[in-house]
């Protein structure tokens, strides 16, 4: 999508305003509605949580093994809506004075994303109260936006849409078909996706506004910043999947072989670069947006920096 500098395409924005006024829902009256979470089932499917390579792990160590990704999961969203709402907020400061819809819309975007943090924390109130003691979610949301929004807006933008658009792509193509989770944390996400797919159009539209602004310099250095925060996220999901397999490994109720305790971990490692890098960097859409908008040796540099973890 192309876009000229202070372009605004009014329509698409009023568009997300439309649907945000149409999917509206409230947290206890709408999603929880007085129901806790089903422990007898799975929180995240195979697809997402890769179980099904651990084979010598039975069924009830595969469905404790879903619930602590599960946990991280909504851990995970409530983390990166802190550095999101804050940057929405931030670019909203180009229409305070001019495009009112453009400006609604992200207001709205904003105060979806404050609501979707605290539907996040009660879930981890409701895990934590159904889970045994011991799991520990490391990475610190402040800290880390504090990093994320110390980079370039491009490269932050950048990193906020292909997390709207796998967030889209993980309900759709896997929690929404699997009969077997808990029906709670799958309305959960229901909700969300409800409201985050607004959001990915607006993270699409600020994004080509930000590119107009910068000269070919500015926009390289800005990819240097984008791989840097595809680094940061790597290094945030290292520390988490080491914390959740020593969690798993002490709550399971018995003692694997070494070779088996290495496979799970090996396993929450891939299973998380594949939930929270690759399965949005190889999404199509997302390679459009980002391919209009950067040179090929450019495109290059993040092939490169993405192998490792795509690996």
């Amino acid at each position: 999508m192309q876009a000229t500098l202070n372009s605004v395409d009014s329509p698409r924005y009023a568009k997300s305003i439309a649907a945000s006024r149409r999917v509206r829902w409230e947290m206890d009256r709408d999603v929880i509605r007085g129901r806790d979470l089903d422990f007898s089932k799975k929180f995240l499917p195979d697809g997402l949580s890769r179980a099904d390579r651990l084979p010598f792990l039975s069924i009830d160590e595969r469905r404790l093994f879903s619930q602590v990704q599960g946990r991280t999961y909504a851990n995970m969203f409530g983390l990166v809506e802190r550095f999101i709402g804050a940057k929405t907020l931030e670019v909203s400061r180009d229409h305070w004075l001019g495009d009112q819809i453009a400006l609604e819309a992200l207001v709205r975007f904003a105060d979806e994303e404050l609501k979707h943090q605290a539907l996040f924390r009660r879930l981890e109130a409701m895990t934590a109260a159904g889970m045994p003691a011991g799991y520990a979610f490391a990475p610190q949301p402040n800290e880390v936006a504090v990093t994320v929004l110390g980079k370039s807006t491009w490269a932050v933008l950048g990193l906020t849409c292909l997390i709207e658009l796998f967030t889209q792509a993980h309900y759709l193509e896997s929690i929404d078909r699997d009969p077997m989770l808990s029906q709670l944390w799958k309305d959960v996400f229901l909700f969300h996706w409800k409201e985050e797919s607004q959001h990915a159009i607006l993270d699409e539209l600020e994004w080509a506004r930000e590119n107009a602004r910068l000269t070919p310099k500015e926009r390289d250095s800005a990819v240097d910043d984008l791989i840097a925060l595809v680094g940061t996220v790597d290094g945030m999901l290292q520390q988490q999947a080491q914390s959740d397999a020593e969690y798993f490994l002490a709550a399971c109720g018995r003692k694997l072989a070494p070779t088996e305790s290495a496979a799970v971990g090996a396993v929450f490692l891939a299973a998380y670069r594949w939930q929270y890098i690759a399965s949005g960097a190889q999404l199509e859409r997302f390679q459009q947006i980002l391919g209009g908008m950067i040179t090929e040796e450019q495109g290059a540099r993040i092939s490169t920096a993405l192998a490792p973890i795509l690996a």
